[in-house]
């Protein structure tokens, strides 16, 4: 039987590594590390500079893996990201084979946690269809929570709920009802510029918990430009880009809540 450990490991700070992640780390037998191209090579080596950190267990092997890319000319957006896991999941169960055969714990290091806007689950289970495999997750520090704590603010105003979203639903869909608090991930297009901006606080973040990190905030009709165009610089900078950001119509957030 395969044990495979989802190990949550923040957003790129090493301090953000729980005690129970290392654990798990130093229990595997193998980690498998993802390489993602030239242009995100640096997510290669965090996940190689935590491993090196923690790692006080010789017997571990480390094993690194070109992650597939989405076909862009499969049609759907569903069906695009279904067939991307399918591959994903392939790379996975080959590379354990080759490396580890069919016992023995696997742990990959997940960026934030495996449990928000990650599809990390989703392969492991695709992997789990052609070999016995137990599924443990170790959970980590959101991108949402570091944004937060980034910006001392919190994510509700009192007593009142908060949705999470995509860029792509914003885009679609506009702003969501029955929400005054909307935190937005996964948004390559700055989809905010697609909202009615009056009375919007935008609170964003780049490379959030990373000595990397930016941050403004303000409101969204005086703050829109300046957030595109310094995340297009640091994306030009750095060769790639984790951004996320909450929006709230109404007050600002003191942080007295």
């Amino acid at each position: 039987m395969l044990e495979l450990h989802l190990v949550g490991i923040g957003t790129g700070n090493p301090d953000h590594l729980t005690l129970q992640a290392v654990k798990a780390l130093n229990s595997a037998d193998l980690i498998l590390i993802p390489r993602k191209g030239e242009t995100k090579a640096d997510l290669a080596e965090l996940r190689r500079s935590i491993c090196a950190d923690v790692l006080t267990n010789p017997a571990t092997q480390i094993a690194e893996f070109d992650l597939p890319v989405r076909d862009p000319a499969t049609p759907g957006y569903v069906d695009r990201v279904s067939d991307w896991h399918d591959a994903i999941a392939g790379v996975w169960r080959q590379t354990i084979l080759d490396h580890l055969g069919r016992e023995g714990r696997v742990a990959l290091l997940v960026w934030g946690d495996p449990s928000l806007y990650d599809s990390t689950l989703r392969i492991a289970e695709r992997v789990g269809r052609d070999m016995p495999v137990t599924v443990k997750v170790i959970p980590g520090i959101t991108s949402l929570q570091a944004l937060t704590a980034a910006h001392a603010i919190p994510i509700n105003e009192v007593g009142a709920p908060f949705l999470v979203t995509t860029g792509r639903r914003l885009r679609d869909e506009g702003w969501p009802e029955g929400a005054d608090t909307v935190a937005v991930m996964l948004d390559g297009e700055c989809s905010f510029r697609t909202l009615p901006p009056d009375g919007v606080t935008i609170w964003w973040g780049a490379y959030v918990g990373m000595a990397e990190e930016i941050i403004l905030a303000g409101p969204l009709a005086e703050l829109s430009d300046r957030v595109v165009e310094t995340r297009a610089k640091a994306r030009a900078d750095h060769g790639w880009i984790m951004d996320i950001y909450v929006l709230r119509r109404g007050r600002a957030v003191d942080g007295s809540n």
